[in-house]
């Protein structure tokens, strides 16, 4: 799966962030092969990185994906968000007796600040549903909800961010920082 996604328009929140997707995260695919079901081998790690790059790229001032973390961490970094793949499950129209595909992708993120030490973390839980009567095969119908799916996520990462408390909390002291810096004289004053 490729996927690509629209950048979220609104506010962006003043700072500057590291984004950290592990290999094993841009990489991902899940496999199964039980007796119940065929065989199936799903890689979403790509559309995965396209999503939190994109998502991730419009809620701040400034992004920057990191190779490595938390080695070489650019200075003016202020939080560092790694997300984690926690699991995908997914139900085809035979187990439904509904002409769908239904996925559920849950994955946990992370937030840490400039020394490496947890700030916040927080489960996103997505939902992608898609009828398999308008496409041509059960690939195409499972490729179409695990995209709802990761739709799904990005809207809940981008308007649920600023709700976890701890990051509701940092925000706040920014914005505190941000006014007070406008509105201190002395840095208003003109040097002599």
């Amino acid at each position: 799966m490729d996927g690509s996604y629209p950048q979220p328009v609104g506010q962006q929140h003043p700072l500057t962030v590291g984004i950290y997707l592990s290999d094993e995260f841009r990489n991902f695919t899940y496999h199964e092969d039980s007796e119940d079901r065929e065989e199936w081998n799903i890689n979403t790690g790509r559309a995965q990185k396209n999503l939190f790059e994109t998502v991730l790229g419009s809620m701040f001032t400034e992004a920057i994906p990191l190779a490595r973390y938390p080695q070489d961490l650019p200075k003016n970094v202020e939080l560092v968000i790694v997300p984690e793949i926690r699991e995908l499950q997914f139900t085809m129209p035979r187990e439904t007796r509904v002409n769908i595909f239904e996925v559920w992708i849950k994955y946990d993120m992370n937030a840490y600040d400039q020394q490496g030490e947890s700030i916040a973390s927080w489960v996103i839980t997505a939902y992608g549903k898609t009828p398999t009567a308008f496409l041509k095969s059960q690939e195409d119908a499972l490729a179409q909800a695990i995209n709802v799916a990761l739709r799904d996520a990005g809207a809940t990462l981008y308007t649920g961010f600023a709700k976890v408390p701890e990051l509701q909390a940092l925000l706040a002291n920014k914005q505190r920082a941000l006014s007070m810096k406008q509105t201190d004289p002395a840095e208003n004053q003109p040097t002599e």
